[in-house]
């Protein structure tokens, strides 16, 4: 049986397809995520007063602030509120794979 996915699952998908983002990054001690029945959305949180966050890793040489900027909008149209992206890291083409 496959149910719909969660509204954290589409802005997971949403910010994976930005160009330079290698994935999503559940903060230094994995506390940035979303649990939902069966699995666990990490990189991304809805806090009480309706802020969505969303914790990303940027391939190196990518534009970070416009990288970030295209993340808060592909999120954005998800959700339909404020975002806040905080950029958890940077990589190598090498140490993303």
């Amino acid at each position: 049986m496959t149910s719909e996915p969660d509204q954290a699952d589409l802005v997971a998908d949403a910010v994976t397809a930005v160009p330079g983002v290698v994935g999503l990054h559940a903060g230094m001690f994995g506390e940035v995520a979303t649990y939902l029945p069966g699995h666990r959305v990490a990189g991304i949180r809805t806090n009480p007063d309706g802020v969505t966050e969303v914790h990303v890793t940027l391939r190196y040489g990518t534009p970070v602030r416009d990288t970030a900027a295209r993340v808060r909008d592909a999120a954005a149209a998800v959700v339909g509120g404020v975002v806040d992206v905080t950029v958890e890291d940077v990589v190598t083409e090498a140490s993303a794979s």
